[in-house]
């Protein structure tokens, strides 16, 4: 069945039900049916091909959320185009190397927005693109598509060097669809809150899909506000919602009887796109009633693993890979290692990306044997739940010994006054790199007495030779601390040890 064959299940198998609320151009609310979004996504498949866009080609959006992200997300799976999301927060060596990289068609803005482009970039306004659309044809024109089909073009966040294009197929779409939906028992009763953004695979390729797919109500967010949240949720009483850790965290200045009405009323609490420390997890517990279910994916793979939706949802973990998902955890010979060992993870599934966007090179060393090296250390019980530990590249070899970040910044995260953590490793001429952490916490927390703590839980070449306080920690879009940029960050107060 193809990617359409599955949203037809709501286009046209509900096409009276309530599909979703959302705002429109001019800012008035908007409550469409599945049959609406059915016919508003044919009138712009077909201004599309009247402006000469054809199948295979490349066409950009920089927008922040709205329903015409919709619209052209499904026209373009219709027709066949390859759809580039653009972050929002990207400027314009960001933006120039995306648009040089995928040569999309045109980037779609608003008429606001445009002038945050490079000069030289073809783009059209939203304001012109939909009122062209407005008068075409509610008829359903397609291009057929199959599983190896390339649907979008996701770039990764260039962490370790120029972003590269995750060629995302229709297949992996659908595959990473079907498992999310089953998984976590979505139905048309449901009702989802979105604010994570669209031109992201969670909010995208996890929100998006489960809804089309399950025929559930949507309300649909610009982006996450907290000093909005509880209304939100009080006002459209959502059965699930889907976060980063950091709104999970805004989430816990709820009024506790408020919370606990919140958490009454709604099911399924998912975060993911950076790891949820544990304190988090049981604050929010105790306040909201709920586990949160932690999961793990990447651009590249959309979906790898999840903590069960019945069963157990350890702290700390991500739990099990996902159906039709194969994870191993292997040593640098690429030789599985046994539970308990700390290893890469490499990944094969049909939710697995077709290889990078003109980047045989990147694509070669990013596979082996049909496996999809993550660049992901992590190690597995002997029950089955996969721990993360960082990326690859975050690790610390501090005096011949490796030390993984994350370790640290957990302990951390657990002190009191401790609110968010950062360890970077920093050039030592004695032990190569040292650990130094960076903190947004407490004014009252004691640095010096805090590093006394530290050292009688972590070895000794774990402790951190340096803690800085900050006032905030440098975050993508999605809210994934950037490390490498804590170096350069204003800092309030430091205390050094042996750094």
């Amino acid at each position: 069945m193809s990617l359409l064959g599955l949203y037809d299940r709501s286009l046209l198998g509900r096409a009276a039900t309530p599909a979703l609320d959302a705002s429109s151009l001019s800012g008035e609310p908007l409550a469409l049916t599945f049959g609406a979004l059915e016919e508003r996504s044919n009138r712009v498949a077909h201004a599309l091909r009247a402006r000469g866009v054809q199948a295979g080609d490349r066409l950009a959006f920089y927008l922040t959320n709205r329903v015409e992200i919709i619209d052209l997300w499904l026209a373009c799976i219709k027709t066949g185009i390859i759809v580039v999301p653009v972050n929002v927060l990207y400027r314009e060596r960001e933006i120039a190397h995306i648009v040089s990289d995928a040569a999309p068609f045109a980037v779609i803005t608003t008429a606001a927005q445009q002038g945050d482009l490079p000069a030289g970039v073809t783009s059209w306004s939203l304001e012109a693109l939909s009122a062209e659309a407005a008068q075409q044809s509610a008829v359903r024109i397609t291009v057929p598509c199959v599983a190896n089909t390339p649907a979008a073009l996701v770039y990764t966040s260039g962490t370790t060097g120029a972003s590269k294009g995750a060629v995302l197929t229709h297949g992996n779409f659908a595959a990473n669809a079907l498992a999310l939906t089953a998984s976590w028992e979505f139905t048309g009763n449901d009702r989802y809150l979105a604010v994570l953004p669209l031109f992201h695979v969670h909010g995208l390729a996890n929100g998006l899909h489960v809804w089309l797919l399950s025929g559930c109500h949507m309300r649909l967010a610009e982006r996450f506000e907290h000093e909005r949240a509880a209304d939100w949720f009080e006002a459209y009483q959502p059965t699930v919602f889907f976060g980063v850790p950091t709104m999970f965290v805004r989430l816990l200045d709820v009024a506790p009887a408020r919370a606990a009405a919140i958490g009454a009323r709604t099911r399924l609490f998912v975060s993911g796109s950076a790891p949820l420390p544990a304190p988090v997890m049981e604050a929010f517990r105790e306040r909201f009633g709920h586990v949160i279910l932690e999961r793990y994916g990447m651009t590249e793979t959309l979906m790898n693993v999840s903590n069960p939706f019945y069963g157990e949802r350890r702290p700390g973990t991500v739990g099990f890979p996902m159906p039709m998902t194969v994870v191993r955890i292997v040593d640098e010979g690429g030789a599985d290692v046994p539970d308990g060992t700390s290893g890469e993870l490499w990944v094969r599934g049909p939710n697995v990306c077709d290889g990078y966007w003109r980047r045989p090179d990147a694509t070669a060393a990013a596979f082996t044997d049909g496996w999809f090296r993550t660049g992901d250390v992590g190690v597995r019980a002997a029950d089955g739940y996969i721990t993360l530990e960082g990326r690859r590249s975050d690790l610390i070899i501090s005096g011949g010994f490796n030390i993984y970040p994350r370790e640290i910044e957990e302990l951390l995260a657990e002190q009191e006054g401790v609110r968010e953590a950062a360890v970077v490793g920093v050039k030592d001429a004695v032990r190569g790199e040292v650990p130094v952490a960076y903190l947004v916490c407490d004014a009252t927390v004691n640095l010096e007495a805090l590093s006394q703590q530290v050292r009688t839980q972590l070895a000794s070449f774990k402790v951190p030779r340096g803690f800085v306080r900050v006032e905030a920690l440098p975050r993508t879009a999605l809210g994934k601390v950037q490390r490498q940029q804590c170096r350069v960050i204003k800092n309030c107060e430091k205390k050094s040890a042996d750094y």
